[in-house]
């Protein structure tokens, strides 16, 4: 069974799938209403996924990417960026290792353009790049006893954000979510996937896409997409907040121009999290206008809300956060805390 197989397989459970994500199980605005308030399943089949094996996958990785990856140590997982040598983002990964490889999680619809990227710079080098999105199933839980719903399968569980854990079954890496509750997203293969997800359904309301880009946008966790590439420094994205950035590991693709943001001390954007109450669903890429109805900013990702409207991060100039007043067609945009420290000081020089 391919991940697609298993995707389809969960329209008997009343799954929507639309582009290939699944949207909702027949009620979307119920959905989003219960992630806050009880245990959520979702199939992260959306989610594109690469395999960097090979002799020299961590040094020809060390060159291409933001973070370094020999930190990866199999326990733990960590943001990085893929950039163009303008510093210009093309791809957010979440990386992690497991045994001889290396595992680049990314927007899906960004999956084959960045692998064909990324095999333009392989050259001679012992580095096998693969797409393993469609053989290893993937799905999340959230909420209150996720971490219990978990125990019966996996003995060990991860307790830190970004901690990765590994057994026969599958794998586990435990998420930042919103307060009181826990998120693991399951790495597994077709044999295990319907034993643990048809034992967690049993216990939790299942929930489309849109649930979890909710959370993570609660999160601060950031995206890019097609419509966004090359919109971005890494710091504007606050990938050096989410320790997506080493600016001790040496040179890749784009270096020069992040290490000069980080030293010089000119980050002038930053990336919020944000409401709108409007029934419009926003798109990312949008623009965000100020007081004056100057164009100050542009939507990084967005999710609907469980009041009346959505909730998003943007990506603003910083004295347009300062200044307020701020504007997406016309609705008005209330900026809300991140749940990490954002150093935003308006830069004069």
């Amino acid at each position: 069974m391919t991940a697609s197989d298993w995707q389809l397989a969960l329209t008997k459970h009343g799954a929507v799938i639309q582009d290939g994500t699944i949207q909702h199980y027949a009620d979307a605005k119920a959905e989003i209403a219960t992630v806050t308030q009880t245990n959520t399943l979702c199939d992260l089949t959306h989610l594109g996924l690469l395999e960097i094996g090979g002799a020299d996958a961590m040094n020809f990785l060390q060159g291409q990417v933001t973070n370094d990856v020999k930190l990866l140590t199999g326990n733990n997982a960590h943001f990085t960026g893929y950039c163009t040598p303008k510093g210009r983002l093309l791809a957010l990964f979440l990386a992690f290792s497991h045994y001889d490889h290396v595992h680049l999680q990314l927007n899906r619809d960004l999956l084959q353009p960045i692998m064909k990227r990324l095999k333009m710079y392989v050259m001679r080098s012992k580095v096998d790049i693969k797409d393993v999105s469609e053989t290893i199933i993937k799905f999340g839980i959230n909420g209150p006893n996720a971490a219990e719903y978990l125990t019966p399968f996996f003995s060990r569980i991860p307790t830190q954000d970004y901690e990765l854990v590994s057994l026969e079954n599958g794998a586990i890496l435990k998420l930042p979510t919103i307060a009181g509750h826990a998120r693991f997203q399951i790495f597994t293969d077709s044999i295990n996937a319907p034993i643990i997800f048809n034992a967690l359904k049993a216990k939790c309301q299942l929930v489309g896409k849109p649930c979890w880009d909710w959370l993570d946008i609660q999160t601060g966790i950031p995206d890019v997409l097609p419509k966004t590439q090359e919109q971005f420094v890494p710091q504007m994205l606050n990938l050096d907040i989410l320790n997506g950035i080493n600016f001790k590991k040496g040179c890749y693709t784009g270096q020069e121009i992040v290490a000069r943001t980080h030293y010089l001390g000119k980050v002038k954007r930053r990336t919020y999290l944000a409401s709108i109450a409007t029934e419009v669903a926003p798109v990312e890429a949008d623009k965000i206008l100020d007081s004056g109805d100057a164009d100050v900013g542009q939507i990084v990702r967005v999710a609907p809300n469980n009041q009346a409207g959505f909730d998003a991060l943007i990506e603003l100039r910083i004295e347009a956060k300062h200044a307020g007043n701020l504007t997406w067609q016309g609705f008005a945009i209330v900026i809300k805390q991140l749940p990490y420290a954002l150093n935003d000081e308006i830069v004069n020089a």
